[in-house]
């Protein structure tokens, strides 16, 4: 029994280890849900859970709209619903085939209520991508605000309508991915050989998250094997990760996302999360969401190549 519990330490040890890297890095553990979930399986108590908001109303025109009503009910007890992020993503795309930020950003907001859902550990991947949600706001704010600023004091000889419309286009830079692209390079944020807080190279790492969300939910949209076999979320997990994002971070940071798939929970968890309660109910829910996702994505992967911006470092 003494030898087993030596060999026992070591291998307890590095687990430990692994995991305060985990939660060093995450910065901090966030909340999971509201208040209503204390003690289910994945929800613990703790303390510092905020509370969730009222659940909102289905816009009637979406009800009007969409030829799948089931798929706007509101799905009670979470803060993860499946009718606002489809919402917001099909809000993102123009008829020119431009990305409208607002709505993209609000896609990731609703999105990272999603990944925290699934348990505090993940918070790895969700703190990651509310930095970027918040920097990006951060710079259209301050880039509104100096535009103001200036068309304020713009000299009254070089004509007030010269001055508004200045004023106008100045504000609109963060509007859109083109825009945001076409402010940045002329102001000199964005730098093709070193890393900047650019908002191009921000949204870039969130173009690359969100692939590897769509890739994951792919996998749960899938049938059994030939063996009759659902892959865990935590394979899925793994393979989106290592085609979307392990080629572009570090041997340490994919170390630490290795163990963030082991602590997901099955895929029963992941249909209460849309509502359904069975793999035939849940794929044509997933597939919506994922014709969504991709026509999003399609299109900000054409805009940053088009701006070779795919390799930002």
């Amino acid at each position: 029994m003494v030898l087993d519990g030596r060999r026992m330490l070591p291998r307890f040890l590095l687990f430990s280890s692994v995991v305060a890297l985990l939660v060093f890095l995450s910065s901090y553990w966030l909340p999971q849900g509201g208040g209503g979930d204390c003690g289910a399986a994945w929800h613990p108590c703790l303390s510092f859970y905020s509370k969730m908001p009222e659940p909102q109303s289905v816009p009637k025109q979406w009800v009007e709209l969409t030829t799948a009503p089931p798929l706007l009910q509101e799905c009670s007890g979470q803060s993860f619903q499946v009718w606002r992020l489809l919402l917001h993503l099909r809000s993102c795309v123009t008829a020119d085939g431009d990305v409208v930020l607002e709505p993209y950003l609000q896609s990731w907001n609703e999105l990272v209520k999603f990944m925290e859902s699934l348990g505090t550990i993940v918070s790895f991947f969700s703190q990651k991508v509310k930095v970027k949600v918040a920097l990006i706001q951060e710079l259209s704010l301050k880039h509104s605000a100096q535009a103001q600023l200036s068309a304020r004091q713009t000299p009254a000889w070089y004509g007030e309508s010269r001055a508004t419309l200045c004023g106008y286009l100045c504000l609109q830079a963060y509007r859109s991915l083109r825009s945001m692209m076409e402010a940045e390079l002329k102001a000199g944020l964005v730098d093709f050989y070193r890393r900047t807080d650019s908002g191009c190279r921000t949204l870039l790492r969130l173009h690359r998250s969100l692939l590897w969300l769509k890739l994951l939910l792919e996998g749960l949209a899938e049938g059994a094997d030939t063996d009759g076999r659902h892959k865990t979320p935590g394979e899925l997990s793994r393979e989106a990760y290592r085609i979307a994002l392990a080629p572009h971070h570090s041997w340490i940071l994919r170390q630490a996302a290795e163990l963030v798939f082991l602590a997901l929970p099955d895929r029963k968890f992941f249909f209460q999360l849309v509502c359904v309660q069975s793999q035939l109910e849940a794929t044509p829910k997933l597939h919506t969401i994922i014709q969504a996702l991709a026509e999003v994505h399609t299109h900000t992967h054409q805009i940053l190549q088009d701006g070779n911006m795919l390799e930002l470092p």
